[in-house]
Parts: structure tokens; sequence; C-alpha cells
């Protein structure tokens, strides 16, 4: 009997470490599912595809409701259903917050599990869905707060942003924007030391001829704020003249002022468009040695960031076809069924380091 009994405990043990096996053999399994479907823009099965529709529905209708739910006569005819269709859309919220945080070994697949989540939680887009459902629920426990965590419900609008995945003509902005940033940076630092320096003066010349209008250097600052932005509100403005002369000299400085992020910006959009074209055409007309990979389901690929490829050493990618555009190969873009993926290498091809057991042998 006991070695019966034995027996039966070592059988058990056995099953339990199968199941274990088995479950950590499913779990990276389902995780990449996930992971593909709260991913935006993956739309390669009804899956995938359903769960964008949702997700993108349920923001609209949740700031479409919020929008409504500011109308008195809306409230108190329709209070309940604002109510609950806001509370589903926020559990939508909260769900689709637990799974980017179960799926973020993908999404950081260089890091652990640990410090993926974290990397997602105290990232841009972690932070902002994180105020997409927190605000909502807070009040309960914290009734004090109520109206400050009302405000922050303003943060989902946001989320919006994720709808840039499917217009990749959209990303240019944030291409320009990110190629331009030392020049915006700079020209920003001219206009608030203009500015300062403006409201300074203009305080020095006019706060004894109005001393309840420039009080002090803040009403300075609000002035030639709106002067250098040409905005003109009129609430305040010089009476005195050398006031005058000198809020005329600060009017032209401010449209030169402005027009030098204007201009950095559009030209920046020239930049990054004839780029895109000339990546176009080069990748698809041009008699060079191109590798062309036409990426379709189930290709491991699908999903996947670009920098996360793993591509052999010295192989780049020169250009993305998705659709009619040429879509700039970032390392955070992300492969779609579809795609036509255009890569180069610096060396002629064939002229790659093969590993010791595929080099040819020596007669």
């Amino acid at each position: 009997m006991i070695t019966e009994k034995q027996g039966d405990g070592t059988k058990n043990k056995a099953s339990e470490a199968a199941d274990a096996v088995r479950k950590e053999g499913n779990w990276p399994r389902i995780q990449a599912r996930l992971f593909k479907m709260v991913s935006v823009g993956v739309t390669d099965d009804a899956l995938n595809f359903g769960y964008d529709i949702v997700s993108t529905a349920a923001l609209v209708i949740n700031l479409f409701v919020s929008i409504l739910g500011t109308y008195d006569s809306f409230r108190e005819a329709y209070g309940e259903l604002i109510t609950a269709v806001e509370a589903a859309t926020v559990l939508f919220f909260a769900v689709d917050y637990v799974l980017r945080i179960l799926t973020a070994d993908n999404l950081y697949p260089a890091w652990n599990s640990r410090h993926s989540i974290l990397k997602y939680v105290f990232s841009v887009a972690g932070i902002i869905d994180l105020f997409s459902f927190l605000p909502y629920y807070l009040p309960f426990f914290f009734p004090a707060g109520a109206v400050t965590f009302r405000m922050l419900r303003v943060i989902r609008i946001f989320r919006l942003f994720r709808i840039n995945a499917y217009y990749d003509s959209m990303n240019v902005i944030t291409e320009v924007l990110e190629s331009k940033k030392q020049q915006l940076l700079s020209s920003v630092f001219i206009i608030l030391t203009l500015m300062i320096s403006s409201s300074l003066c203009m305080y020095s010349l006019e706060h004894e001829a109005q001393p309840e209008i420039f009080s002090n250097a803040f009403s300075g600052i609000w002035w030639s704020a709106s002067t250098l932005l040409t905005v003109g509100y009129g609430d305040i403005y010089p009476i005195t003249p050398l006031g005058k002369v000198f809020g005329i000299l600060i009017t032209f400085l401010g449209v030169g002022m402005v027009a030098i992020p204007t201009g950095i910006i559009s030209a920046g959009f020239v930049e990054q468009y004839t780029r895109l074209k000339n990546i176009g055409e080069y990748g698809s007309e041009q008699d060079v040695s191109f590798i062309s990979v036409k990426v379709t389901a189930p290709d491991p690929w699908i999903g996947s960031e670009i920098r996360s490829l793993g591509l052999p050493r010295g192989m780049l990618i020169a250009a993305i076809h998705r659709r009619k555009e040429a879509v700039i190969p970032r390392g955070n873009i992300r492969i779609r069924p579809g795609d036509s993926v255009f890569m180069y290498t610096r060396r002629r091809v064939g002229d790659y380091d093969l590993v010791p057991e595929d080099r040819p042998k020596e007669n």
C-alpha cells in the first residue's frame, strides 16, 4: 500500500510539473495573441480588426457622451443613459490598460518582465491610458476631489492619437517635429528672451503713466505675449509716446518671430514629403540591388517593430510601401499585413559574413 501511495504521489507531482510546463508554454502564445489584438493598426484577422473598431468606437462614444452631458437638457432627459454609456466605455479603458500591462513584454522585448511593465506604465501612452479610466473611479474613494478628478478625464481625449496608426501621412507631423526639434527650441528660446526683455522695458516706460494697468512685470509679460504672438487683445496697451514707439517695434518683431517657427515647420514638411517621394521612386523604379519582401499573414514579422526584427548585420530597411504610400522606417514602426519591405545593404548582395559552418571549404 505504501508503495502504491508513493507511486500515486509521484504521478501527481509529475502531472503537476507537466501542467506547469504546459501553462508556461501556452502563456507566451496567449500573450503574443493579446498583444496583436491590443496593438492599433494590426488588422490581419477578424479579432484584431474587431478590437480596433471597438476601441475606437468606445473612445468616440465616450467623448460624444461627455460633450452631451454638459447640456442641461440632454442631462435631464438622458441622464441615466449617459451615465451607463460612460461607465461601460470607462470599464473598457480599464480592461484595455490591464491587457497592455500583461503584454508589456511584447512591447519591450529587450527588457525583462518587470522593467517592461514599468516602462509602459511610466511612458506617455501608459499615463494617458491610466488617466482614461482612473479619474472616473477616484471620486468613489476621495469624494472631496471630485471636481479635480472630473477635469483629469479630459486626458482621455489624447487616446485619439492612437488613430494615427491608421493614417501614415499623419506620422509626417511627428517626423517633422522630431527632425526640426533643435531649430524649434532655438526659436522658442529667442521668443521667450524677447518677450521677457520687452515686458520689462514696457513696464519701465508705462508704469508711471498707467500704474493700475502696468502694475508689475507680469502685466508687461501679458502685453508682450499678446503683441509678439500677434493676438492683440487690446486690454493692455501703451499710451505714452515712447511706449507707443516701442510697441510698434515689438509688433514688427513679433511678426518676424512667429514667422521663424512657421518657416521651420513648413520647410520640414517639404523636406519630408520630398524624402518620402524619393524613397518611393528609388525603391520601386531604380535598377538597384534591393531586396523586396511582401509581408502576408501569418508571417511572424506582422505586428513587430522594425527595431526588433533582428536583421542581418549590415542590412537596413530603406522603405516600407503600404498601399500607395511610402512609410519612413523608424524603429517603432510596426509591420502590417500587405506591406512591401525594401531592404538594402551597404555591401553588395552576397557579401554577408557567413557563419563558420557555411563558409566554403578550402581545397
